[in-house]
């Protein structure tokens, strides 16, 4: 039989019956529309996560805190800190690898001025920082080298603070009481959103670090060293580099653990991009269980279908139709009400997606080959579903065909 007559007389029997037909493709759609849908907000997710882990910085390196053993048992990351200025100088006069170096002092407090106060974070860098972050301001500038050597109190504020004391002004030239010692805002960052994570980097002001150790620190241990490197391939130098260069700063002998931690976004990226790819899966995996179910419902329905067409069936035995004839008409009825199935699926999960993506604003990205995964799916599904009812189909005896009622 040629293939336009089969699918012509495949798709004329799916119209004959078009209620039960847009019954039985519902499974199919609606698992088709879901894995969609799912994959759309996995996507967006992912691409969401990865946007705000470029917006830490350039080709970012953190070298933090290391661990510590108490009775055996490691107490963690973060638990012994040996992190001092010394060591970031270091780094920055003889890393040939490092563009930026910046100590990064951590704090709280509150801020008094403008409007009234506001609890926020306070960081205490150098000027590299604005490079090292690929951070620029939205009014005023960064501080600068003579205002870390000369211990100013300047202060740079992020634009969640700026907008909370400044609703109605520009703060650059006003004064400000940080822990009651008074500060001149010299500049506003420009928004840099939320992290990963979910916190604002937008709310917090930004010292120089000498200035942090001399009236709000009162230690001389940093949280944390960051850099730069002049591009992304030198990573993996950088991170050895600074490796070697810690080791030799904290006089560590060979064989001894490390008391540091150095991370990078590459890192950081794989860790939440991981995560992410996982639940998109899960989600795929579970909105799947839908075409399986529709997949049941095509089978259910085509084997009413042989049983209501066994003496058509044995009509067109009859008159010289092999067995493979009717075992691909009934397959190929199948595959088309899976596929049809599938794309009216497709056009549905992209409306759905950008629905919910205008309703609740969160991040969605249709991937071109998702629909054309859902296509081959539904497709598969029609072949492996359909199959039985066809091969039943193609086994009746003709002459007992012939007698049905």
């Amino acid at each position: 039989m040629r293939k336009r007559a089969l699918f012509g007389i495949a798709t004329r029997s799916i119209l004959r019956n078009k209620l039960r037909t847009l019954l039985t493709m519902l499974g199919i759609v609606i698992g088709v529309a879901a894995v969609i849908v799912m994959v759309a907000l996995g996507q967006g997710a992912q691409s969401m996560i990865e946007q705000q882990i470029k917006g830490l910085g350039t080709n970012m390196l953190m070298v933090m805190a290391g661990s510590t053993s108490q009775g055996g048992v490691s107490q963690g990351a973060g638990t012994f800190n040996r992190l001092t200025i010394p060591d970031a100088e270091k780094l920055a006069r003889e890393g040939t690898t490092l563009a930026a170096v910046s100590p990064v002092i951590f704090s709280r407090g509150q801020l008094i001025g403008g409007a009234g106060n506001w609890r926020t974070s306070i960081m205490g860098v150098s000027p590299a920082y604005q490079a090292i972050r690929d951070w620029s301001t939205r009014s005023g500038s960064f501080f600068t080298e003579a205002d870390l050597r000369a211990v100013r109190r300047v202060v740079v504020l992020g634009s969640t603070v700026a907008d909370a004391l400044f609703p109605d002004a520009d703060p650059v030239g006003q004064q400000v009481q940080l822990r009651n010692v008074p500060f001149t805002v010299i500049g506003v960052m420009t928004p840099k959103g939320q992290t990963a994570g979910g916190n604002d980097q937008d709310d917090t002001v930004i010292i120089p670090y000498t200035t942090a150790q001399a009236h709000l620190a009162g230690h001389s241990r940093i949280g944390q060293i960051i850099a730069s490197t002049f591009s992304p391939g030198d990573i993996p130098a950088a991170q050895e580099e600074i490796r070697s260069i810690m080791r030799e700063s904290h006089k560590l002998a060979p064989g001894e653990d490390d008391d540091f931690t150095i991370r990078n976004q590459d890192d950081i990226a794989a860790a939440a991009s991981g995560t992410t790819r996982v639940m998109s899966m899960l989600l795929a995996a579970i909105a799947s269980i839908s075409l399986v179910v529709g997949g049941i419902g095509i089978m259910n329905i085509m084997l009413v279908s042989v049983t209501e067409r066994t003496r058509e069936i044995g009509i067109r035995m009859a008159i010289g139709a092999r067995s493979g004839d009717v075992l691909a008409q009934f397959l190929v009825e199948s595959i088309v009400i899976s596929v049809a199935g599938g794309l009216i699926g497709i056009v549905l999960g992209y409306a759905a997606g950008i629905g919910l993506a205008r309703a609740t604003g969160w991040a969605v990205a249709m991937p071109p080959e998702a629909a054309l995964i859902a296509v081959l799916f539904s497709a598969a599904v029609g072949v492996f579903f359909g199959f039985y009812p066809a091969r039943k189909a193609a086994a009746l005896d003709p002459i007992q065909a012939l007698r049905y009622e």
